[in-house]
């Protein structure tokens, strides 16, 4: 299981970094749509949990080392 969540996290920032390129792209046009600045909130946010889940495994993993 955090094999594959480490994987999907890496993806997620693959896909973050390029939806941010995008973004900078089209707003970066003479008439820019700005409803393509709100396309790295997704990944953003999925790097996020994901982020949080990956940060405090260690703590819960000595924790549960202590306890048994």
């Amino acid at each position: 299981m955090n094999k594959l969540i480490r994987q999907t996290h890496r993806y997620l920032a693959v896909a973050f970094t390029v939806t941010v390129v995008i973004t900078t792209v089209a707003l970066a046009q003479k008439d820019p749509m700005l409803w393509v600045s709100y396309l790295p909130l997704l990944p953003l946010a999925l790097l996020f949990f994901s982020g949080i889940y990956l940060f405090v495994l260690p703590y819960r993993t000595r924790r549960r080392a202590r306890q048994a």
